[in-house]
């Protein structure tokens, strides 16, 4: 087990780093318990980090971090009598590599966040979840967790092995033990067809709803609107047969759309508007008016994630469906009263209904909103803006992005948390897991 001492972390956006007494990258599952062991006999916290995509200190401590990179291995495909099949994975292993591990067995996950430098674990246990009605986030597609506990024990857990170690840890802040695998159930791989199209505002968000709504009627929609502007880029992925003739992106064009403009272009941009914030509705009217449509088939994966090099910040929340309309409206009216200066699109997606306990989808219709700010440009004001806004229809805030709620109004947001809170204090009595983020969100262990 490699060990540095002391280690300093910091993640991608730069918004939190740790100062730990221990930074370990173990090896294997006996090196996380041999880890876990020796904190608690120093009296230590852990905490476990991944891709460092969460904008929040979720990860960070001043005890033993463990970096779970080498736990990325596929261990276990389990072929199902549906098609389907059970995957066990590291807990460590980025979405790039498990969306090509996958693929190279014919299977692919039937919903991804759209980053694909996230480990599974983070991912799943932040609340990472896509976009679409027809299959929920990353973690109502777990079927069993390994983790060890605060004890440096191993404990395999899903819906008939403790099931409420299961329902609470699969989206659990690392607060109930560090994961070292996950199962998941993947699916036979398939193609999407991704339609990219530019619209009016309004018209988009007209289009979005009702029986024979976009959102009713595709697979998958994602929306990006330009803040000062009333363009918007609508994405639409359906599943596709192969066979269907809709032809894929040459590698150039792909290189040229996907990394020189959406990265490349979009840095230059967003150092404009960084060095002369006045000129932000300006470039952002460039910006949406260089939009153009495209439609083309790949396989989910390279549909479903993408790289994201310029560094932003951001606040996600998930509100009432219904409700979608309203908060852009008020956003819309926020910017262009204030004139606050944000290059970034405002991005929108959806979810149905599910069951996991700390969900932002739990047991309702969900749109999500997410707003982003250059890392250049200060941000504070505009998401506490942006959070005020979705506190008067009840918002839940994206787990790993930034937000400012503690643990009373969450508790009211989140009907199972008490659950959360119950089986945290069963399995992690003194707190092993625990640091400032999960005792402002969780409140410290009962």
């Amino acid at each position: 087990m490699t060990s540095h001492s002391p280690g300093v972390w910091r993640n991608w956006s730069g918004t939190a780093d740790a100062r730990a007494v221990r930074f370990w990258r173990p090896r294997d599952t006996d090196e996380v318990q041999r880890a876990v062991r020796w904190a608690a006999r120093h009296g230590l916290r852990v905490r476990a980090v991944g891709g460092g995509h969460s904008f929040t200190d979720c990860a960070a401590t001043d005890g033993v971090l463990l970096n779970l990179d080498r736990l990325a291995a596929v261990e276990t495909v389990e072929p199902q009598a549906d098609g389907t099949a059970l995957v066990t994975v590291g807990a460590g292993i980025r979405l790039r590599a498990l969306g090509a591990a996958l693929a190279a067995r014919g299977l692919a996950m039937a919903n991804l966040g759209d980053i694909d430098h996230q480990s599974i674990a983070g991912a799943i246990s932040t609340g990472t979840h896509g976009t679409g009605l027809r299959v929920g986030g990353l973690a109502s597609q777990v079927t069993g967790l390994r983790l060890v506990t605060a004890d440096g024990e191993v404990c395999e857990a899903d819906a008939v092995r403790d099931p409420a170690l299961f329902e609470a840890a699969r989206l659990g802040l690392g607060a109930l033990g560090v994961l070292v695998a996950v199962t998941l159930r993947a699916v036979p791989a398939f193609t999407l067809r991704a339609r990219e199209e530019v619209y009016d505002l309004d018209e988009a968000l007209d289009a979005l709803e009702g029986p024979d709504g976009w959102v009713a009627t595709t697979d998958h929609v994602d929306m990006f609107w330009f803040p000062f502007t009333r363009r918007a880029l609508v994405k639409r992925n359906d599943r596709v047969d192969p066979a269907d003739g809709v032809p894929g992106l040459s590698p150039v064009r792909r290189w040229l759309e996907d990394e020189l403009l959406s990265n490349g272009v979009f840095e230059l941009t967003n150092r404009l508007a960084a060095a002369a914030p006045r000129m932000v509705p300006a470039v952002n009217a460039v910006a949406a008016r260089l939009l153009s449509d495209r439609t083309y088939a790949a396989p989910s994966a390279d549909v479903f994630v993408s790289p994201r090099r310029v560094v932003f910040r951001e606040m996600e929340y998930a509100v009432p469906r219904a409700a979608l309309r309203d908060v852009v409206a008020e956003v819309d009216r926020w910017l262009r009263r204030t004139r606050e200066p944000v290059p970034f699109p405002v991005e929108i997606r959806f979810a149905a209904p599910d069951d996991v306990w700390l969900s932002t989808a739990y047991s309702r219709e969900t749109a999500y909103v997410a707003v982003h700010q250059y890392h250049r440009l200060p941000h504070a004001r505009y998401f506490d803006a942006v959070e005020a806004i979705m506190g008067g229809v009840d918002g839940r805030p994206h787990w790993g992005k930034l937000h400012g709620l503690g643990v009373e109004r969450l508790s009211a947001l989140y009907p199972r948390l008490a659950d959360v809170r119950d089986v945290r204090a069963r399995v992690d009595p003194t707190a092993r897991f625990a640091n400032v983020y999960t005792d402002r969100v969780l409140g410290p262990v009962a």
